[in-house]
């Protein structure tokens, strides 16, 4: 194990897969089923949510439903939509791959419920925990996910690195003590200190992760 990198933990819609076209369609399909109407933007402004805030949302758009029903939905349409393929971000795949070849442990911390997390987890084999959105208390943007997961791990989470997209997890991976990388998908990262931003996966190597590991702060949004 690299003496400063005890564990790599990743988030994964929007980070490792491109599953936000689901959830939206997923959304869009719900809201409008009811009578309401359901953008592309108000799909983007909830990336990265916790699943009953997501509810809730669709709730006020005129889904009416127990929010139970509702997360349900989505998350089926989602599943059945990685369950055809999985649509890796990216540079993510190989990235991943790395990591696990380089001996070091990882986790999957996503805001995502066990019935989408797990079945992405077996596919991929390379996780040795995973955190789902439904066995915390309290979801991203607090930090309790990413705790959960280093203690899991038996590691410090303070020698962790957290790898995100959205400002919700961004927030609970900061907040957590965990070297931050922040991957530009969706939003437009505002620089805060300690956290590194990148554009891609494809533009990090895990070289790019030892160092931020050792402390460094990395800006790779221009590479390309």
């Amino acid at each position: 194990m690299n003496p400063h990198l005890a564990a790599v933990l990743w988030d994964m819609d929007g980070t490792l897969i491109d599953t936000e076209p689901s959830w939206i369609a997923a959304e869009t399909e719900l809201v409008e089923s009811h009578g309401g109407v359901w953008t592309h933007e108000d799909g983007l402004g909830l990336v990265g949510n916790p699943m009953l805030v997501s509810a809730r949302a669709l709730a006020e758009r005129g889904v009416d439903l127990p929010h139970g029903e509702i997360v349900d939905f989505l998350n089926s349409r989602v599943a059945a939509a990685v369950a055809a393929g999985i649509p890796w971000q990216p540079g993510a795949k190989e990235l991943v791959q790395a990591v696990h070849a380089a001996g070091i442990p990882m986790a999957l911390v996503t805001s995502s419920f066990a019935v989408l997390a797990e079945p992405f987890a077996a596919a991929v084999g390379l996780f040795d925990v995973v955190v789902s959105g439904d066995e915390v208390d309290r979801p991203k943007p607090d930090p309790e996910p990413y705790l959960l997961a280093a203690r899991r791990l038996g590691v410090d989470v303070a020698a962790c690195i957290a790898v995100e997209d959205s400002r919700a997890g961004i927030a609970s991976a900061v907040a957590s003590g965990a070297r931050t990388v922040a991957v530009e998908v969706h939003h437009v990262v505002e620089p805060r200190p300690g956290l590194s931003r990148v554009r891609s996966l494809e533009d990090v190597s895990l070289a790019d992760l030892l160092r931020v590991a050792e402390g460094d702060v990395l800006d790779l949004r221009a590479v390309r």
